[in-house]
This record gives structure tokens, sequence and C-alpha cells, in this order.
């Protein structure tokens, strides 16, 4: 087994095998031991949103008290974080036997954060298999194509969508919508080739969450000319020209406007 297919192997088990699995792509949920926790066994919504603001900065050291209760609630009192933070432990360890130190939860004086070893975030397994597919890309791409295909799966749609409007949320929203676009257009690179189709397809994807994103017109472009269709290769430049003047007032990058020029030429 090589270096790539036993780090993929690792994180597929994981995923498998944690008791804890949390879901923020599309919507919010939590699965403990493979049963989804219902809204009540969090108790009130500030529980929640202090586990998702711990989900959001999961990979910062441990996250003080204060800067954690400033960045979620105008007004906070200790009281309110002692509550929330009991929640979360009591959802996700419900038999956990008192004076004893969570396993989910880590804590280092007044400082927290989620131990990662122990709990499943498709957002965090998304980033984990990209960055797999990137370092795996031509050494070995069927692991590459593999990783990129699980963090698609995972994609169901933006990060906590029901916090879009929260700033705590919207660096890990940003960050996790330019992974996915990265991975849609790469695999579509590798396989174009063989799967034009599919390329088409996964571009077209990528569009749906931004249209403007140019790498997938150019990728439509080459897998239309692959599969013969010259006039739809054209006709993918000129939409594309069209949506970037009427969102930013830009033409083309010169990669693209070259591209249009080598289908032109093609007789």
């Amino acid at each position: 087994m090589s270096e790539f297919t036993e780090k993929l192997q690792k994180l597929i088990d994981f995923e498998e095998q944690a008791s804890i699995r949390i879901y923020t792509l599309g919507q919010f949920s939590v699965s403990r031991n493979s049963e989804k926790l219902s809204s009540k066994e969090f108790g009130r919504d500030k529980t929640i949103q202090l586990l998702q603001y711990l989900i959001s900065y999961r990979l910062r050291n441990a996250l003080h008290k204060e800067k954690i209760m400033d960045d979620l609630w105008e007004d906070w009192s200790d009281r309110d974080f002692k509550v929330a933070m009991h929640g979360i432990n009591k959802a996700l360890e419900p038999d956990r036997p008192s004076r004893t130190e969570p396993q989910y939860i880590l804590r280092q004086g007044v400082s927290y954060q989620l131990d990662l070893d122990k709990v499943w975030i498709d957002a965090h397994a998304l980033e984990k298999y990209i960055i797999l597919g990137n370092d795996a890309l031509h050494e070995d791409n069927l692991v590459a194509e593999k990783a990129y295909k699980k963090a698609i799966d995972l994609y169901q749609g933006s990060f906590l969508p029901n916090r879009i409007y929260e700033d705590w949320s919207s660096a890990e929203r940003e960050k996790t919508q330019l992974l996915i676009l990265g991975a849609y257009i790469t695999l579509a690179e590798i396989i174009l080739e063989k799967k034009p189709l599919e390329s088409i397809r996964l571009a077209e994807a990528a569009l749906a969450i931004d249209n403007t994103w140019e790498d997938a017109y150019r990728i439509q472009m080459r897998a239309y000319l692959a599969k013969g269709n010259r006039p739809q290769a054209i006709k993918t430049y000129m939409k594309c020209e069209v949506i970037l003047e009427e969102e930013y007032g830009v033409d083309p990058l010169p990669e693209t406007k070259q591209l249009l020029k080598e289908i032109e030429a093609i007789s």
C-alpha cells in the first residue's frame, strides 16, 4: 500500500468509526454513535452557537473563554458560557461520569478547543481530502482522483448556512468555498481526456457556486473541444465574456482569450 493510499484509507476509516460526527455543509447536524441528535438535546441556541464557533476556529490554538464570548454575544456572563459548555458536553457525552474530563472538548485553564482526533467534522474532512489530493497529484493520480471525489461528495452546500450573517463564521465559509472550487477544477482536469462530459459537469457544479469562476469556463471549452463540439466551446467563451462583463465589468483573462484563438484556428 502506497503512502497516499494509506493516508486516504485513514481518512475514510476515521469518518466511518468516529463516535461524534458533525455536519456543517448545507445544513447543521450532529450524530452520536450514528444517531442524529435533536436540537432539544442541546437545550438553548447559545449552546449550538458555541459548538459552531469551536468548529469554525478548530485549527487555532485553544480559544480563551472571554474571546469566545466577545465574538459570540453582545451581552454575556460567565453563567451563559458555563451553561452553553455544559450543554455541549451533555449532548455529546450524556453518560459521562461526574467529575471526569470531557472527551471531545479539550480544556486548558479557561481556554477550549475541539479534539480533532476524536470528533469528525465534514468541513475538516473535506479540507483533509483536498490536501491529500493536492499532495498526490502527478505522483498518484488515482488516489488524487479518489480524494477529490470524497471531498466533493461531502460538499452539500455552504458552511453553516444558518449563520451566514455571523462574522465569526465567514472566514471558514470562504475558505471551504475556495477549496471545493479548486477540487472541482482539478478533478475535471485530471479526467478531461478520458471523461470530457464528466469534466463539463464538474465545471458546471463549480459555476453553480461562483458563476464568474473562469477556470471552469476554460475546462468546459477544452472538454467540448475534446468531444468535437467546437461551436459549443466558442459559445462557452461567449457566455464567460457576458458574465464577467455583467458582474465585474472586465474581459476574460489572457489565457482564456488565447484558448479561444486556438479553438477558432481549428478548421
